[in-house]
């Protein structure tokens, strides 16, 4: 019998409340497998059958349904035996296809990785499994993340759960249509600019970007490896915890990683009481949507009724955030996007006659054209004679926006603003138009360039449509971030 809406779940309207199956927190159904109340079998066929019925949002480019059984019957025979099976015993979830996972290809949700079976897992998949968790599925994405609304996926466009002629966000729009559709418990997704908090907030669920090195990014395809973070997507904050708990650490298999809080994720006080919280004026001005401006206005009204200090606060260079980003970014990309050539990889022009025909056509036509966009704008800023002109500066304005998110944070302890300054627009209406698409990440950028954690929580609807709120902590304060975004979610529904 599906269980009853969790408090602190937002009521999903129209069609999709119709055949929604609504699962327990994370902790219960992982209680429930460990105590023999519930197998992991029924768990992973449960989810299995919710992505089979929902095909039509086009959110799973595949599933790794034969290795999922057998890791559930394999943990439900840990628990007939009075073994532990982990903190996650038994739980479902959905990985982005950009993470190495066994039991299906990763494509990157990219022609040039079409057929590629993974020859051992990412760091952040080997933590859950041996917490017990079972990856079920591989969810669609911008092809190598490249984009704000799953519409540059070589395979399809994934629909939005709340409206299917608009977008989910992107690039983890699968991720979050998957957690939004019920489909699993949760999902993980890569966030380099805005690509968990985005999808998160235009799907109506909870989309964590931690601190910058907090999880490992081994066994993850790159797309700027100086900006990438790897993220939860859940339908509450204690579930994204629990998620987090178990991910975060140290990873000799990825010398970028830092050292966990001594405490658990899991630990959260969602009092505000005593908090100085800054609303952070550039995320928060004139090109704000009204309906958006009044889900966020509401939602800070409420933390001030409930002891918060509210204060506004600027961190000016902001304003050259995105800009800074789709310099820098490019420029990483550009790299890591070498070793795609048609010679290591599945993809390969079979017409070519000689090696540099075949590096020449094996890229022409692997690559989507958001790809090829990215691969040349970073290869121009990298160049002899731009490289000062562009990257160069670039960074300096990067190393300032950090320092001034320092000196905020000195200032108060979380800063909130928008996500986006649109709720989500509709499927086409950006895609003719790079520049206007990339102005989905205005937000956002920001927080990727400075490493600092940040959230997307939902706090109500606009229009029918889901609307997030995004709360900023300093470095290494991941743990009071999701404190705070459990009082917020606790507020929004109470």
């Amino acid at each position: 019998m599906p269980q009853m809406p969790r408090a602190g779940i937002l009521k999903l309207s129209g069609s999709l409340s119709n055949f929604m199956a609504v699962w327990k927190p994370i902790t219960e159904l992982a209680a429930d497998v460990r105590s023999g109340s519930a197998s992991a079998r029924e768990l992973v066929q449960r989810a299995l059958d919710a992505i089979e019925k929902k095909q039509e949002y086009q959110a799973i480019i595949t599933t790794t349904k034969q290795r999922a059984l057998e890791r559930a019957e394999h943990i439900d025979a840990m628990a007939a035996a009075g073994k532990d099976p982990g903190q996650l015993a038994g739980v479902p979830f959905i990985a982005k296809d950009n993470f190495l996972v066994f039991g299906a290809e990763m494509t990157a949700a990219s022609n040039m990785l079409r057929g590629f079976v993974p020859p051992y897992q990412s760091t952040a998949i080997e933590k859950l499994e041996a917490a017990g968790a079972i990856c079920v599925a591989k969810a669609n994405l911008d092809a190598f993340a490249h984009g704000s609304s799953t519409e540059n996926s070589d395979f399809f466009t994934t629909l939005n759960p709340y409206d299917k002629t608009r977008v989910p966000g992107g690039s983890s729009g699968g991720s979050a249509t998957a957690v939004a559709l019920e489909m699993a418990p949760f999902a993980l997704g890569t966030d380099t600019g805005s690509s968990v908090r985005l999808p998160a907030a235009f799907c109506g669920v909870v989309g964590l970007k931690p601190t910058y090195g907090l999880v490992s990014r081994s066994g993850v395809v790159a797309m700027a490896s100086s900006l990438d973070v790897i993220g939860p997507l859940a339908k509450t904050v204690d579930d994204a915890a629990i998620v987090l708990e178990v991910m975060a650490g140290r990873d000799d298999l990825d010398g970028t990683t830092i050292e966990r809080d001594k405490l658990p994720y899991t630990d959260l006080s969602a009092s505000v009481k005593g908090c100085k919280i800054g609303i952070l004026k550039e995320y928060m001005d004139e090109h704000l949507d009204a309906g958006v401006r009044g889900q966020i206005d509401k939602a800070i009204a409420s933390l001030r009724q409930e002891g918060a200090e509210i204060v506004e606060v600027s961190v000016p260079t902001l304003t050259l955030s995105l800009a800074v980003y789709y310099i820098l970014c490019p420029a990483e990309v550009s790299s890591n996007l070498s070793r795609y050539d048609g010679q290591r990889y599945p993809f390969s022009d079979g017409s070519a006659t000689d090696l540099d025909t075949s590096y020449t056509r094996s890229r022409s036509n692997g690559f989507g054209d958001e790809a090829k966009r990215r691969i040349m704008i970073g290869t121009h800023v990298l160049s002899s004679g731009y490289y000062d002109a562009y990257y160069e500066k670039a960074q300096l304005v990067r190393t300032k926006i950090i320092n001034e998110f320092n000196k905020a944070f000195e200032r108060v302890d979380f800063l909130i603003g928008a996500v986006s300054p649109t709720p989500p627009f509709k499927i086409g209406e950006k895609s003719q138009d790079p520049l206007e698409m990339y102005l989905a990440d205005l937000f956002m950028t920001g927080s990727n360039l400075a490493g600092n954690a940040s959230i997307s929580v939902p706090v109500g609807m606009s229009e029918g449509l889901p609307v997030g709120m995004q709360i900023l902590a300093p470095q290494g304060k991941d743990r009071d971030l999701l404190g705070i975004s459990k009082a917020v979610e606790g507020l929004v529904a109470s």
